[in-house]
């Protein structure tokens, strides 16, 4: 059951903020930079930066969003690790849905109803 608007806390966790950069090509996917700062934004050497590649695969339903974090301690990383990183979560997003449509079936086959039975 879903909780009632007053009872959610969005309260940010100080401890945990993150600048956000954005870099794209403006064809296969773009590259999400986070960089760690302190509550007050200053940088904060003390946290490594977290890179997250994402692209879009195109399906009969529309955009599939795909993402991935990017093995990488620097923006040059980031590029080189993207391809592969992002052939692995296509690979694994494609796996989930499979997964999905067995599963399905299976539920559709427990469905039918034997006449005389």
């Amino acid at each position: 059951m879903p909780q009632a608007p007053s009872s959610v806390d969005f309260a940010l966790d100080r401890q945990n903020l993150y600048r956000e950069e954005n870099y794209t090509d403006l064809n296969v996917g773009a590259i999400r930079r986070l960089i760690p700062v302190h509550p007050d934004g200053t940088p904060d050497p003390a946290r490594t930066e977290v890179f997250v590649g994402t692209a879009h695969l195109m399906t009969p339903g529309g955009p599939l969003p795909v993402q991935a974090v990017l093995p990488a301690n620097n923006f040059a990383e980031a590029l080189n690790s993207f391809p592969a990183a992002m052939q692995g979560a296509m690979a694994e997003t494609l796996e989930e849905l499979q997964e999905m449509q067995r599963e399905q079936k299976r539920q559709d086959a427990s469905r039918i109803i034997v006449p005389g039975r």
